[in-house]
């Protein structure tokens, strides 16, 4: 008789477990990266950059490219800075960060040719756009 009496509690609890859990609701929370292309969008600001300690370069004419906070779909990781061979014709666009409202736009470092550069520059100077 006493081991029916425990059954039956073990499945009145077990019953109260459950309902208890069944107000337990899981949802999806706003998505905190969402990536275009080779652009991601996020609402974690990135830390404040690294400093970096820049040795000498490998060969005369090498451009250092600074480090700079990427996103790896969870979190922001540091990338170290390199030196690499200059681009004939062609100027680095640094790796930055750009806020719009709350979210953070990534806006990879890319090697841009010189006239493009100097044609924006102008356009953004003369206040066209």
């Amino acid at each position: 008789m006493e081991t029916n009496r425990t059954h039956r509690l073990m499945l009145l609890a077990a019953a109260l477990s459950s309902l208890t859990l069944s107000g337990c609701v899981v949802t999806a929370s706003t998505p905190s990266h969402v990536r275009y292309g080779h652009e991601h969008v996020i609402v974690v600001p990135p830390p404040p950059p690294r400093v970096e300690v820049v040795h000498v370069a490998p060969h005369p004419g090498h451009v250092w490219i600074a480090g700079y906070w990427g996103w790896n779909g969870r979190s922001h990781h540091w990338v170290p800075g390199r030196w690499e061979a200059p681009r004939h014709g062609h100027r680095w666009e640094p790796h930055r960060w750009e806020q719009h409202g709350k979210e953070w736009r990534e806006r990879p470092g890319r090697w841009e040719r010189e006239d493009d550069a100097r044609d924006r520059d102008r356009r953004g100077r003369s206040g066209r756009g």
